[in-house]
């Protein structure tokens, strides 16, 4: 067995974590929305054709934000077929995915979904094919009461109210050789600068990000931001972070290593965005947007990612994930709430059937692929401010990074209910670590309220439609209090999560 130590301090706080770090992805790929989210026809689908067993299933997962109409599809899509009588809707070839669009599903279908779903909508506007004027319109579309030729359009298609989206993304992964109609910094910086000012023009209270480097080893990493910023930086709230985890080596020990990158990759961005403020001696903090981010190298093929003949909804990228993604997707859960001073939007890519931590079979049955564990854990005991931890961890030594601690760790404590919540991975694959939790001015007399952990002796065990439980969260029975400390026992190879309260404090139970 190992020893680890975990410290903090209810007097140093990282900030309040924002609930939208959370957040989930739908786009027009694959089976995302058509036999995913949308499926009329199908045995649990209501009046407008949305599967409620992936409604269900999406509750339980607790998504708090949701960024549509993508990704790669948002360079090449037209908003505007996707509105109004479905029978007058056009058909089109989406090049972003060599697949056959109906435009069946479109802004105002997608709202209704997340109304019942409870998720916030974040939309983006194309700016690949697109510019500025359509940008506007789309905002005028959604967002004016009433009175002009696009408002009173949607209340011809049947939406009295606003939707009043506050979450705007100015395009998608522009720096992107794959993307349709990529831009050089100078470019997209230009147009992302005047998009922005005609959309608030249309709507002042709106937010808006601008895109970042879409991961963090592009050739133009660092200078893009730097460059786009500079152009865009009064008028922008937010810079975006995408990245996708993979297992280059084979070792789970090296695949851990993304948990360390992406800090430093959040920490760099940071570094830019502060640099370029500094030079305009601007008080502004540009935050930060990780609006794409997940576990994917399996499904990445030609025959993964492109299907012959322009189908239909095709089967693309439908990632299947085993226990050890799950434990890294928890490790980037965790880099995320200890960065969450900057990070205050998160979109796990994305939420069904395309990487997807919800899986569906067409007419058939929805399931939970390993990855929903420590997202759904996390979007429900994550709730106040993050404390700043001190780890004191043995580690061990890989080629991603020189020096990775065993123990990964997050403590939120919600002062309104007097809730603490520890969430730790112990990332030694053939060691019990016995984990010494000291909460120092949290109060005293504090009781376990749960205690679970998510571990299989298998790295590599799935859950399938065949097996939907093979990897599913347990009862960790080895958790004690004694006072302000908490002494656990982790599993090897495991993701934890222990919710504990204090009785002198405000919101306390017995």
């Amino acid at each position: 067995m190992i020893s680890s130590r975990l410290i903090v301090d209810s007097d140093f706080v990282i900030a309040d974590l924002d609930r939208r770090l959370f957040g989930t992805f739908v786009e027009h790929m694959g089976r995302c929305v058509y036999t995913g989210i949308f499926e009329p026809g199908h045995p649990t689908a209501d009046e407008d054709g949305f599967r409620q067993d992936v409604l269900e299933l999406t509750r339980e997962l607790g998504p708090t934000i949701v960024r549509y109409p993508g990704g790669n599809f948002m360079s090449g899509y037209n908003w505007e077929d996707g509105v109004g009588p479905k029978e007058k809707r056009p058909v089109r070839l989406d090049l972003a995915w060599y697949s056959t669009e109906t435009n069946q599903f479109g802004t105002n279908e997608f709202m209704r979904w997340a109304a019942k779903a409870d998720i916030e909508p974040m939309f983006g506007v194309n700016l690949g094919t697109r510019g500025p004027d359509e940008a506007r319109h789309f905002l005028e579309y959604c967002n004016h009461p009433g009175g002009t030729a696009l408002s009173d359009l949607r209340r011809e298609h049947g939406v009295e109210k606003p939707h009043d989206i506050k979450f705007w993304c100015l395009g998608n992964e522009m720096d992107g050789p794959w993307q349709i109609c990529r831009k050089t910094p100078e470019e997209y910086g230009r147009i992302a600068l005047e998009t922005a000012k005609v959309m608030r023009q249309v709507d002042p209270t709106i937010t808006l990000a601008a895109c970042g480097s879409s991961q963090w080893d592009m050739p133009t990493y660092g200078e893009w931001e730097h460059t786009v910023l500079d152009h865009c930086f009064d008028e922008v709230d937010f810079i975006s972070l995408h990245t996708y985890f993979t297992n280059r080596y084979d070792s789970t020990e090296e695949f851990f290593g993304n948990i360390e990158q992406t800090d430093q990759f959040i920490k760099e961005i940071v570094a830019v965005a502060d640099g370029v403020a500094a030079r305009k001696h601007s008080r502004k903090r540009i935050m930060l947007s990780f609006d794409e981010w997940n576990v994917w190298y399996k499904a990445r093929s030609i025959d993964d990612l492109r299907k012959p003949g322009w189908p239909q909804a095709p089967r693309l990228i439908e990632e299947v994930y085993n226990f050890e993604d799950a434990l890294v997707n928890g490790g980037a859960l965790i880099v995320m709430m200890n960065n969450c001073d900057r990070v205050k939007t998160a979109c796990l890519a994305q939420l069904v059937n395309v990487i997807g931590p919800i899986m569906t079979e067409p007419g058939g049955a929805a399931w939970r692929q390993t990855i929903f564990y420590p997202f759904a854990q996390a979007s429900k005991f994550a709730h106040g401010r993050v404390l700043r931890s001190v780890v004191e961890s043995p580690s061990y030594s890989a080629k991603s990074f020189a020096e990775i601690p065993y123990l990964c760790a997050s403590v939120v404590d919600d002062e309104a209910t007097g809730q603490t919540v520890i969430f730790a991975l112990n990332r030694h694959l053939s060691e019990d670590m016995e984990l010494k939790i000291e909460l120092r001015g949290l109060g005293r007399d504090r009781h376990i309220e749960t205690a679970l952990e998510l571990h299989h002796a298998n790295m590599k065990a799935t859950n399938t439609l065949e097996a939907p439980d093979t990897v599913a969260p347990a009862i960790n029975p080895d958790v004690r209090a004694d006072g302000e400390t908490l002494i656990a026992r982790l599993k090897p190879g495991s993701w934890n999560v222990i919710v504990t309260r204090a009785a002198d404090r405000c919101g306390a139970t017995s």
